[in-house]
């Protein structure tokens, strides 16, 4: 004689708990492939995606007065010339 024992199916008042925790898991697991995904797609180191480019510090750089006129254009002219 085969005895079978199926665990939740017996109508218990936590039979609902087993496929809940599941759902919270993949949720959980696809959540933090997306955060992942969208963290490697925004980083700044990627080609392209970089905020801070050379022209923009030189600017920076100009505008508090780190650099006069003359060393400003010298240095955008290198930069641009490529």
């Amino acid at each position: 004689m085969v005895v079978t024992v199926m665990w939740g199916y017996g109508g218990g008042a936590w039979s609902w708990l087993g496929p809940l925790m599941m759902l919270v898991f993949w949720a959980l697991v696809i959540g933090g492939i997306v955060l992942i995904l969208r963290s490697w797609w925004q980083h700044p180191s990627r080609p392209g995606q970089r905020s801070d480019t050379a022209l923009e510090i030189l600017r920076e750089r100009y505008a508090r007065g780190e650099l006069n006129r003359e060393q400003f254009e010298d240095m955008r002219r290198d930069l641009t010339s490529k």
